[in-house]
């Protein structure tokens, strides 16, 4: 009798432990990595479709997805080719833990996570930070700005939030307003940043940026925002030596091949040539506007041309150049360039080309009509929709004139 109890208590055992639900990723995550002793926040999803597991990043609302992924024995490895990189995570129990390998960009960053559960109700009141704010610069940044903008906008406690710079933006800042401050994060692949917002009794918000640059940012309409420098327009920042010089380039693709802008698919067109860089998350964020662009104006005799500037290892073997061409659908020419550090002296029409990316507008004749310093990405709102329609109507005007030469 007690050899049968014993026999069924083990039958039982084992009947529970088969079908045991096996540990899986899937499902939303409250993640952070650790960058030069800073956590910045991010949200991350995993999903699976049968023996298919892929990864996100969130920019605000745009998904940054792996291209391809795996998990086996409690190990999760994502990777996302189009900026060389990788997660090695293990799972155990709730908790995600391992590296975000960063490829040819350098060292990697400690990868984190729990999974997301829903946030508490702010303690106390939570004050509208939604609007236009000014950034003084105690020092002028590298590209020698004295000022930034901070555009906030609000759901109630949910708060996003982007820095614009010439060169681009941040991102999509996201946190939670409670106990008197909003931590902002963002990571997308790219880009980890780290800002706490505290808001001050004399109406000012106190940042604290990365968890070491301390700044202040005051309302755009207030008096002592009205006094300080202009944010540096990126339409002035970049310009080129002489107007009346044709734009000229001369770089192999990634099959080795010379493309020079006196190649037939060039003449007599509207040409943009981009000034970009796999590894530049603010040139990730232009490349879908340039495909679009150049799917609905190619037929009417726009042509792009980008010129990647990338480091020595990609230029080698250009494998992540490869993932954001095909991460975006780009069709129009991707060269060869050079490395970042070697712009200038590659493209000696251009003055002041410190941004990336960099963007001229070059007319039929192939004379310089408009240059753009920076990318501002959708987490700018108002002032992306208004960089792309004011691109598109140059690119249009353009388009208009008769080919260069006819009478």
């Amino acid at each position: 009798m007690r050899f049968r109890l014993v026999c069924a208590a083990l039958l039982a055992t084992s009947t529970l432990a088969c079908s045991a639900p096996e540990p899986s990723p899937v499902g939303m995550w409250d993640a952070a990595v650790t960058v030069r002793g800073f956590e910045a926040p991010f949200k991350f999803e995993v999903l699976q479709d049968g023996e298919t597991v892929a990864g996100s990043f969130f920019d605000g609302e745009i998904r940054v997805p792996s291209t391809s992924g795996s998990f086996e024995a409690g190990k999760l490895t994502l990777t996302f080719s189009q900026y060389g990189s990788r997660i090695d995570a293990v799972l155990t129990g709730d908790r995600l833990e391992g590296k975000y390998d960063r490829g040819t960009r350098g060292a990697g960053y400690d990868f984190k996570a729990a999974r997301a559960v829903a946030p508490p109700e702010p303690s106390g009141p939570v004050p509208s930070l939604a609007g236009e704010w000014r950034i003084p610069l105690e020092q002028a940044s590298s590209k020698g700005e004295s000022a930034w903008r901070l555009l906030i906008t609000q759901n109630g406690p949910d708060v996003n939030a982007a820095i614009m710079r010439v060169d681009g933006d941040t991102g999509t800042l996201s946190g939670r307003f409670d106990n008197g401050r909003v931590v902002l994060g963002h990571f997308s692949g790219a880009r980890p940043t780290r800002v706490e917002v505290t808001p001050q009794p004399d109406g000012s918000l106190a940042l604290l940026e990365d968890g070491r640059n301390q700044r202040i940012a005051f309302r755009a309409e207030e008096a002592k925002a009205r006094a300080l420098p202009e944010p540096a327009d990126p339409r002035k920042y970049t310009t080129v030596r002489d107007k009346k010089e044709v734009f000229r380039f001369q770089f192999p693709d990634l099959d080795g091949r010379m493309v020079s802008e006196s190649d037939k698919r060039f003449q007599n067109k509207v040409v943009i040539v981009s000034i970009t860089g796999s590894w530049c998350p603010n040139c990730h964020d232009e490349a879908p506007f340039l495909v679009d662009l150049y799917r609905t104006h190619r037929d009417r005799g726009l042509e792009i041309v980008a010129l990647a500037f990338e480091e020595a290892d990609q230029l080698k073997n250009p494998d992540r150049v490869r993932g954001f061409i095909n991460q975006f659908g780009i069709t129009y020419p991707v060269l060869l360039a050079g490395t970042p550090d070697e712009a200038p002296a590659k493209i000696p029409q251009a003055v002041n080309l410190t941004t990336f990316p960099a963007t001229f507008v070059l007319g039929r004749d192939g004379l310089t009509k408009a240059v753009h310093a920076g990318y501002a990405s959708k987490a700018t709102g108002e002032f992306y929709r208004q960089e792309q329609m004011a691109l598109v109507a140059e690119i249009e005007r353009l388009l208009s004139e008769s080919p260069f030469g006819a009478n």
